[in-house]
């Protein structure tokens, strides 16, 4: 699977994420599922084919963590930012999203709505 690094341009992080870079059905559809935890650095980036707001939206049934979501759109700009709790059934983004990135919750506050993002092909 194809992993991607992740810059904050607005605010830049001390460190790059590292994010699976997810657009396929199976993919998308395991997401993080039963993980127990993840890496500090590591994240999962769910790409949809179209900009909306129902196909971005995300479930966090069977999720043993809580995550840190950001809903990014097709210019790379963050367009909503929550914390998503273990075992709710749905998370919306208020604007529609292109992408959707999931991160361990402590990166909630590493991103607001605005920011402009940048992601690179790990080599």
């Amino acid at each position: 699977m194809k992993v991607i690094t992740i810059q904050n341009l607005t605010r830049p992080l001390e460190h790059p994420l590292r994010a699976k870079y997810c657009n396929r059905f199976a993919c998308q559809f395991r997401g993080l599922m039963f993980r127990r935890s993840l890496l500090p650095d590591e994240g999962l980036l769910l790409v949809q084919s179209r900009e909306n707001r129902l196909e971005s939206a995300i479930h966090t049934l069977f999720m043993f963590i809580d995550l840190a979501v950001v809903w990014i759109d097709s210019a790379q700009r963050v367009v909503d930012v929550k914390l998503a709790r273990r075992w709710h059934p749905l998370y919306m983004p208020q604007s529609p999203a292109s992408a959707v990135l999931e991160l361990p919750a402590y990166w909630l506050h590493e991103f607001k709505i605005g920011d402009q993002l940048q992601f690179d092909d790990e080599t």
